[in-house]
């Protein structure tokens, strides 16, 4: 790195870090090699590390912030409620408000349950899928995260020699995966509609739902084409299985998140990350028959959905005044500010004749180094040479004041400038010449 650009306290944290917790940290995602960074505090667009360096935040704590650092009006909010308690073994007026306020936003989302995180909107939604269809069978589709339950992690990252040939193989992701978790996980490619179906009509009577992330983060982040996703929902109409859409980065998309953005409409939402306005939330939502396996008013419900932390109403507060702040004037602004990063990116990169291009949707976009075109997770797929490269463009971008994910991916959030975007499409173009010319 720049000798400009120091890190010693990030190193020095380390250190202690590593004597405290496995490899230095609780969350193996912020890991970066030669160590993480430590960051002392945010606001807006920006935050500042420990060691004085200040940096755009395109990461946002992994899509979550999306109104950046320390918004005032959350701040009031948050800190008002504060003053009245954190959480209590009694429901809340903001619970009822944050579901009538989720609700207002898209027509499936008849009821909402919530828990802490995307994880465990994932977990209750595969859940109340097997109880509703009286099926064993999760399909999933091969590449995508939908948090670190055993069924969601199937096929998460498969190797190329792991991959499968006529159809994509159920693959552990952890070590110690029971094999009966393979064996009611079906895996279907993206983007490649007659596949999946040839794949699905095989299982269609054992089948309790179908999972799908419309804009994959780990696969490519290349959104589904509206073919796939129609197609998946007629599928799923015809055999009686349920289609479950994760939503928990993507719902930032439109208004009434993906099933506005693509015009088709699930069964069952999984949410997180933007509703919960920087604090720990995710929530399930969808259709009334089979919400209603939760439903507790008739004595133990067919699924129990609970957690101490459920709906409290620190979160239940920021993520109103969140989406409060989150309309369809705001949304698409940050989304034609995500068009430019990458329509400019790619005229560039296509001119410049440099292997690599940009992927994304609105708001989200991820850099591909060795790439010139990702539909899918096998055509992002890239080895040791590529994820070198890749992190070296990510510290590059670093040391000129920009912070993405080290996988390339990034966010924006509404505190984001048209002036930031072309600072970063510079840096961005800047940091490709320097590690090409490595």
């Amino acid at each position: 790195m720049d000798v400009a650009f120091s890190l010693h306290k990030s190193a020095a944290l380390y250190e202690q870090a590593k004597t405290l917790m496995p490899g230095g940290s609780t969350r193996a995602t912020l890991f970066r090699k030669p160590h993480p960074f430590y960051v002392s505090h945010g606001e807006g667009a920006f935050i500042h590390d420990v060691d004085g360096n200040r940096y755009l935040d395109l990461a946002n704590n992994f899509m979550s912030l999306i109104h950046g650092h320390a918004h005032p009006r959350i701040i009031v909010a948050v800190s008002a409620q504060l003053a009245r308690g954190t959480c209590y073994s009694m429901s809340t007026e903001a619970e009822v408000a944050m579901s009538a306020a989720l609700q207002a936003r898209a027509p499936s989302f008849e009821r909402i349950c919530f828990a802490n995180t995307g994880t465990e909107a994932v977990l209750f939604a595969l859940k109340a899928a097997r109880a509703h269809t009286g099926r064993p069978l999760v399909a999933k589709v091969e590449g995508c995260y939908h948090g670190l339950s055993d069924f969601a992690e199937v096929s998460v990252a498969p190797e190329p020699e792991a991959w499968g040939d006529t159809a994509p193989a159920s693959v552990p992701y952890s070590i110690g995966a029971p094999q009966a978790v393979l064996d009611n996980v079906v895996v279907l490619p993206f983007n490649d509609l007659e596949k999946a179906l040839a794949i699905l009509e095989e299982v269609s009577d054992r089948l309790a739902c179908v999972l799908v992330d419309p804009v994959p983060s780990r696969a490519g982040l290349a959104p589904a084409g509206t073919g796939y996703l129609q197609g998946l929902r007629e599928f799923c109409t015809k055999s009686g299985a349920v289609l479950i859409f994760d939503q928990v980065m993507s719902f930032r998309l439109a208004y009434g998140g993906v099933e506005e953005y693509f015009g088709v409409t699930p069964d069952l939402s999984c949410l997180g990350k933007i509703i919960g306005g920087g604090f720990p939330i995710g929530a399930l939502a969808g259709h009334i028959d089979i919400m209603d396996v939760f439903n507790p008013q008739s004595g133990r419900p067919k699924v129990f959905f609970g957690g101490t932390f459920a709906a409290n109403p620190i979160s239940m507060t920021a993520g109103l005044i969140a989406l409060d702040l989150y309309g369809p004037q705001e949304i698409s602004l940050i989304n034609l500010l995500g068009d430019r990063l990458r329509d400019e990116m790619n005229d560039w990169l296509r001119a410049s004749g440099i292997e690599a291009c940009v992927t994304g949707a609105g708001s989200l976009f991820k850099f591909h180094l060795g790439r010139s075109e990702v539909r899918d997770y096998r055509s992002a797929w890239v080895d040791a040479a590529q994820r070198k490269i890749t992190a070296e463009f990510v510290d590059a971008l670093a040391i000129r004041g920009f912070h993405i994910i080290p996988s390339g991916l990034g966010c924006l959030s509404t505190a984001v400038t048209a002036d930031d975007i072309d600072a970063m499409i510079a840096a961005s173009k800047d940091a490709l010449l320097s590690v090409r010319s490595r």
